[in-house]
């Protein structure tokens, strides 16, 4: 099952772990404990100072053993993922997706309701979406999830995904994990890019 609800275990085959949604008030601070062998810190509002630097909205980071993260003059939202992924990644970054009027799919074709402009692809790596804030429809495997704050979308490489309907404008963050097969990073379509060749096991 490729949705995990928040504080259920994740899947056995992926190289996420864990992870965990950090807010902090102004001023508060917390150490982030350390579960390597990786660890990324995203900042999804507010600002901060981790390990010593400044950090703000939208930035990702990548954690060392004993790192602290403290908000700034406003409360911060943080997502802290660990596992055990590779030097060669797909990418990570917090997104926002809200339905638009006149939706459209540059991906590859879809036979479900859409309305955002969101695409359906695949990629050379498993991928995690972590909501949160907001909700809506994710499509993952062929399969239709309702998903909302704290979930995890975790779809295995090769398989396709979408998040084709937004019921509330969504923020979140992606972390693609250890590329592997053709090595090719990004959004990967079949009328691009040659036919998927998704992972039975990871499923």
């Amino acid at each position: 099952m490729p949705v995990v609800r928040s504080g259920k275990p994740l899947p056995s085959w992926g190289e996420l772990e864990g992870y965990e949604v950090v807010r902090l008030e102004p001023g508060a601070s917390r150490p982030l404990e350390w579960h390597g062998p990786r660890a990324t810190l995203f900042v999804c509002a507010g600002a901060c100072t981790v390990g010593g630097a400044g950090a703000s909205a939208g930035d990702v980071l990548d954690l060392r053993p004993g790192t602290t993260a403290r908000a700034d003059a406003a409360p911060a939202v943080l997502v802290h993922a660990w596992g055990r992924w590779g030097d060669e990644t797909g990418g990570a970054g917090v997104f926002t997706l809200a339905n638009s009027p006149a939706p459209r799919n540059a991906g590859d074709p879809a036979d479900y309701p859409r309305c955002t402009d969101f695409d359906r692809h695949y990629h050379d790596c498993d991928e995690y979406w972590i909501i949160i804030v907001g909700g809506g429809v994710a499509v993952s495997e062929g399969e239709t999830y309702e998903v909302g704050p704290g979930d995890c979308v975790a779809t295995g490489r090769g398989h396709h995904h979408d998040l084709p309907v937004v019921h509330a404008p969504i923020l979140g963050v992606y972390l693609e994990t250890t590329l592997e097969g053709a090595h090719r990073r990004g959004h990967l379509w079949e009328h691009t890019h040659g036919p998927a060749q998704p992972c039975p096991e990871r499923r």
